[in-house]
């Protein structure tokens, strides 16, 4: 053949070669959608993942079974060999070639049309006074919850303080309401109904390559005989009815972030620090936030924290390890600041049938958290002689509970005026939690929530010897849609506590148990509805009594409408 034929040749098997990898690349695309919808049944429950596997084996063998009938069916016999160094090209009809002209041009097209949009997308070509590149930088977000809180004392509780053998609220006494003020107890005898509500907005901004900063403000609790210092930590919930004043919105998180992963894209490393949302895994069922045995949900942490991970063989097996340092209390003339140091290892292993367990055990060491009564003894001294050292030890914030003694005397040198807390609180807690994906897309979490309080001394409280009611602990079940986010969709829990005395620090633990604090035991009972796509409601209802003391208990039914955006 001259040279313009075997030109031609070549072009025709270049095209019949386009058309035979574009036969491929369908026929891989089909083969790998089927593929991913039979992972997709197994992950759903729908198949199990023996099943799967014997369905694309049973594929696979009847593939290839056709293709060797079709082989063995073409006709092969009187073929004619080619002659030495003769090219053989199947004879292509004219329209055949066409078609893959046409096909041809319509995909180069469609790619071209593609990678333009895009670029015009990305640079904002074309769109009048475009947003310059730094705001796609930023994510505002937040959620709005309304409720409504029905509280109900049992007839036969205690009389209210400052009767004999009643509760004193120390938080109320320290600010200034003083040890015989009738406002200076608790609520032991009269119901309450309240509505509440709660507004976050956070505000989000990649600074650099694994590096964010983040921002969040919230509606908080100001109440109390000093309401503009007493913010509640515990606590976003703003009670309405207050003469159509404004509401307080302060800054509930101020943090840097910053994560690096590996070439897997598996986060080994995460550091925070500033005002920083709970660096702890909690563990205790995992719906709605975890235990709040030792920390409360809305808590949020001042200080540092860093948390390293190592998987185990693939992303979905990990160890891993968290420390953090946080300061409670800082005073400029005293060097016994309170600090609040810990640690925490645990594992998060992911199994085949999308089961997780997830474990962590921790400590947490309270610095110069006890109190520091006055050094001298007696009713005469009162605590406009107290050191910086004695002032620093009475807590900003407490709830029920807690062992506390005498800081000092009020000035008519006989009315005690200001507490602190008797015990040194050094924690160990152990939590757990296994999500069975059995039901998929329903799960089933069972968790469970450990505290003892190490630290506690029974021969040293407040200079005399008390019980030992050093321990916590919690149980719960969840079941449902892990995350109530769509019409429809729901989830169930019921979870019992136990929480002693002095086992955790009453100040940051759950403060909707027994409205908040220790020294309480009983029942929660709850469910989240969807209304709409980010629209739930939830109702739970708690029932609580008193471990230790004079009879005071509380059921609280709680009825929200939650959004997010």
């Amino acid at each position: 053949m001259d040279n313009k034929k075997q030109l031609m040749v070549m072009m025709l098997c270049g095209m019949v070669g386009m058309a035979q990898a574009g036969e491929k690349e369908e026929l891989l695309k089909l083969r790998n959608t089927t593929t991913n919808l039979i992972k997709e049944l197994v992950k759903q429950g729908v198949l199990t993942a023996k099943a799967a596997e014997d369905m694309i084996k049973r594929a696979d063998a009847e593939a290839q079974a056709q293709v060797a009938q079709q082989a063995a069916s073409q006709p092969h016999e009187n073929d004619i060999a080619a002659e030495p160094g003769e090219v053989r090209v199947p004879y292509v009809p004219e329209f055949v070639k066409d078609e893959i002209r046409q096909q041809v041009r319509t995909e180069l097209r469609a790619d071209v049309v593609k990678d333009v949009m895009q670029e015009a997308k990305t640079q904002k070509w074309g769109v009048p006074d475009a947003l310059p590149e730094w705001i796609s930088r930023f994510k505002l977000s937040g959620d709005l919850r309304l409720r409504s809180q029905h509280e109900f004392r049992a007839e036969d509780n205690v009389a209210p303080f400052p009767l004999v053998n009643s509760y004193p609220d120390f938080q109320a006494i320290n600010q200034g309401q003083g040890f015989s003020n009738v406002n200076s107890g608790y609520n032991t005898q009269h119901d309450r109904q309240r509505f509440r509500e709660r507004l976050r907005l956070a505000l989000d901004a990649d600074v650099a390559k694994g590096l964010k900063a983040g921002v969040r403000l919230a509606t908080s609790v100001a109440t109390g005989p000093n309401s503009a210092n007493w913010i509640d930590p515990v606590s976003t919930n703003q009670t309405l009815g207050n003469s159509a004043g404004q509401y307080q919105f302060n800054v509930d998180r101020a943090f840097l972030k910053y994560d690096a992963v590996d070439s897997q894209n598996f986060k080994w490393l995460t550091l925070s620090g500033g005002r920083i949302a709970n660096p702890w895994y909690v563990g205790g069922g995992e719906f709605t936030g975890g235990s709040e045995l030792v920390w409360d949900t809305d808590l949020n942490f001042e200080g540092f924290a860093a948390t390293t991970r190592h998987a185990l063989g693939s992303n979905t097996k990990s160890v891993f390890a968290t420390i953090g340092a946080f300061p409670l209390q800082e005073a400029a003339l005293s060097s016994h600041d309170k600090w609040l140091f810990g640690t925490q290892v645990g594992m998060d292993l992911g199994f085949a049938n999308h089961d997780q367990f997830k474990m962590g055990v921790a400590f947490y060491d309270y610095e110069n958290i006890k109190a520091r009564p006055n050094t001298n003894s007696g009713s005469s001294f009162v605590c406009s002689t107290n050191s910086v050292d004695n002032n620093l030890s009475v807590p900003q914030f407490t709830q029920f509970g807690n062992t506390f003694e005498l800081v000092c005397y009020d000035e008519d040198k006989v009315t005690p005026r200001m507490y602190g807390l008797a015990s040194d609180f050094r924690i160990v807690n152990a939590n757990l939690s296994y999500d069975l994906a059995m039901f998929a897309p329903h799960h089933l979490v069972v968790g469970a929530d450990y505290a003892k309080n190490v630290g506690f001394n029974a021969k040293n409280v407040g200079g005399s010897t008390v019980p030992d009611e050093s321990n916590a602990w919690q149980v719960r079940v969840d079941f449902g849609w892990p995350k109530v986010s769509h019409a429809g969709q729901w989830n169930v829990f019921t979870l019992y506590k136990h929480i002693e005395n002095d086992a955790v620090l009453s100040a940051y633990t759950d403060s909707d148990f027994h409205l908040g604090g220790t020294n309480a035991k009983g029942w929660v009972v709850g469910a989240n509805y969807g209304l709409m796509k980010n629209v739930w409601a939830t109702g739970r209802w708690l029932s609580t009594d008193v471990i230790t003391g004079p009879k005071y208990s509380i059921d609280v039914l709680q009825l929200d409408l939650n959004t997010s955006f």
